[in-house]
């Protein structure tokens, strides 16, 4: 397994450095980090030069940086790319090194809670053929060294296959225990007229749920440690923050249905779900039709 660190220069790269630290480790995988920088200088540089050499060091120095942050248990080679588009010189970076996972940090702002989707992890959501890593704000300072369990978000809806797949694949490679998750959400229903119409509508969902995790565990492995949990809410957020939660954990979940084949695309819950979750998300793409 190969992971690959879209890196900046920036607080959010030092979390998305220290997140694929994080999964290497736990995975034995080995690490790329790689930046990303324009090909062209501006023409009141062109005849010296200057802005190129600069930036040339700049990146250089900024990747050793970066390489500093790994402890000596984990390979790492750094890599610095050249592209107008910072999006997609890193997806370009995927298919040079065969990565299998794309690590990003938050940006900063957007958000609120602990993770914020700048324009490039935005554009990478939306255009990645592999699983994405989503690093926490601050993971740097506060996340786990190691990978300590999975859960993996199942919906309600046909298609879980390839999220329970990189499930088990993870959850074989790191030896960790698999959590199987489905959320209800009572703002998702339609609307009721009466306490007894909603109680009902929230029995049925929670009855699907339930259907959907049944499926799920016949196609995992005996011996794979798996549990099992159904999370209620008035809205994903509510849902989603009575989960217990640990330092270690890991969250993954499926992309929209509206991804192209093969592509992320990042869905309305797993969006709400960033907005109180601080643990690291994994996105995984949407499987090809047959």
């Amino acid at each position: 397994m190969k992971l690959l660190v879209a890196f900046l220069a920036t607080p959010g790269g030092e979390d998305a450095v220290a997140l694929g630290v994080c999964l290497a480790r736990t995975l034995n995988a080995s690490l790329d980090i790689s930046l990303v920088i324009p090909p062209d200088r501006p023409e009141a540089f062109a005849s010296t030069g200057s802005y190129a050499g600069v930036l040339d060091d700049a990146a250089k120095e900024w990747l050793a940086g970066a390489e500093a942050l790994v402890p000596d248990d984990v390979t790492v080679a750094t890599h610095v790319a050249f592209d107008e588009n910072s999006a997609d010189g890193i997806l370009k970076e995927v298919d040079r090194l065969n990565s299998t996972l794309l690590v990003v940090g938050a940006s900063g702002g957007g958000l609120i809670g602990r993770h914020s989707l700048g324009s490039v992890v935005n554009d990478l959501l939306h255009s990645s053929s592999i699983p994405v890593a989503l690093a926490p704000r601050g993971f740097s300072h506060t996340g786990s060294t190691r990978v300590r369990a999975i859960t993996a978000a199942i919906g309600r809806r046909p298609g879980a296959e390839i999220l329970l797949d990189t499930a088990l694949e993870l959850s074989a490679q790191g030896d960790l225990p698999l959590r199987l998750l489905s959320l209800v959400s009572r703002d998702d229903m339609p609307p009721r007229r009466s306490p007894q119409d909603e109680e009902k509508a929230t029995a049925h969902a929670v009855e699907l749920a339930q259907r959907a995790l049944d499926t799920a565990q016949q196609r995992l492995p005996e011996s794979t440690p798996l549990s099992s949990a159904i999370a209620e809410g008035r809205s994903v957020e509510d849902a989603v923050a009575t989960v217990d939660w640990h330092d270690g954990d890991v969250i993954m979940v499926g992309s929209s249905r509206l991804a192209a084949p093969r592509k992320l695309f990042l869905g309305s819950t797993a969006a709400k779900m960033l907005r109180v979750l601080a643990v690291p998300m994994i996105v995984v793409p949407r499987q090809a039709p047959q």
